[in-house]
């Protein structure tokens, strides 16, 4: 059993705060292990899925013979290793005579399992394989495309699942805004059957159409493989309830005098204390009264002036 730690110092407790679940998250980090024995294919896949994601992904290369996430118990060195590198997102990969080239793709949540998939890798290609053009070369961090193809991503409940894990392991970071011309690259997944989907990356090559949009061709560059679907775990309906927590149910945070109006819109008042400006002493150093003095200078001057030739027309 770990023993829990409750942080001491602020530190500490800003790097807990920044690992626990929250209602608008970052982007997700993907854990990738190997189990007790693996085949050669099965180590191709686990690298080449990590050169797709090393940007945003963990790989540990030691076999791991305590894991075993569909039995009970057999996740706990699975949930440290999360906490441990702070990934949401996993694959472990296996292989033995019962089920040859295994994957578990699994997510967590608060660092404990949430869901799995487990397939078996079959017809892989890896991207070595492939010949094109090497500018088109998908660049890191870039955002893709996914293309599902199939009703089965709808009906069947095994591959609906599939398609959720596949989005949430190769989309990245969510955001608002996109610019398509950074977009080079997409995700094909093909239900060839009830329990098999055909998985292939393609470059995106941009051409000519005589309009302002251009022409697209999918340019295969791998890796490619079959996936079959073998075993599935969903959540249990309280554990979904809260992780699909959103803040869209939440209750706004009042502020304080701002409201808003069908007609102006946001509206904020301002409040001034008195000012007092009746008690203000004035300095003579004021523009204003400089003019003044200037003037009534002038008007005394003339004043005077015509008063001494009052006096001597007088005389």
């Amino acid at each position: 059993m770990l023993k829990i730690k409750t942080p001491k110092t602020q530190r500490a407790k800003r790097a807990v705060e920044k690992r626990a679940p929250k209602l608008v998250e970052s982007g997700k980090k993907t854990l990738i292990l190997h189990g007790t024995k693996t085949s050669d294919v099965l180590n191709t896949v686990l690298t080449q899925i990590y050169h797709l994601k090393r940007d945003n992904a963990v790989k540990y290369t030691k076999k791991n013979e305590n894991i075993r996430p569909f039995e009970c118990g057999g996740e706990t060195s699975l949930e440290f290793f999360s906490l441990k590198t702070d990934c949401s997102l996993f694959v472990f990969g296996s292989h033995s005579k019962k089920r040859p080239n295994n994957l578990v793709l699994g997510r967590m949540f608060d660092h404990h399992i949430y869901d799995l998939v487990e397939v078996g890798v079959d017809n892989f290609r890896p991207m070595e394989s492939f010949e094109y053009d090497k500018k088109l070369t998908p660049r890191i961090g870039s955002k893709p495309f996914f293309a599902f193809i199939g009703d089965g991503f709808e009906s069947v409940e095994e591959l609906k699942h599939l398609k959720e894990v596949l989005l949430d392991l190769f989309r990245g970071e969510v955001v608002e805004n996109l610019n398509l011309a950074g977009i080079d690259h997409v995700f094909v997944c093909t239900a060839l059957s009830s329990s098999t989907v055909f998985f292939t990356h393609c470059a995106l090559r941009l051409k000519r159409s005589g309009t302002a949009i251009p022409r697209m061709e999918l340019v295969e560059v791998g890796p490619s493989m079959d996936l079959v679907v073998r075993r599935h775990q969903l959540p249990n309906d309280s554990l979904k309830k809260e992780a699909m927590k959103t803040t869209t149910g939440q209750p706004k945070k009042k502020i304080k005098n701002v409201s808003s109006d069908v007609l102006q819109g946001k509206i904020g008042k301002i409040y001034i204390p008195d000012q007092k400006v009746g008690g203000i002493a004035l300095s003579n150093d004021v523009k204003g009264l400089k003019r003044e003095r200037r003037e009534a200078r002038k008007t005394k001057v003339v004043g005077e002036n015509e008063a001494k030739k009052r006096k001597t027309a007088s005389k």
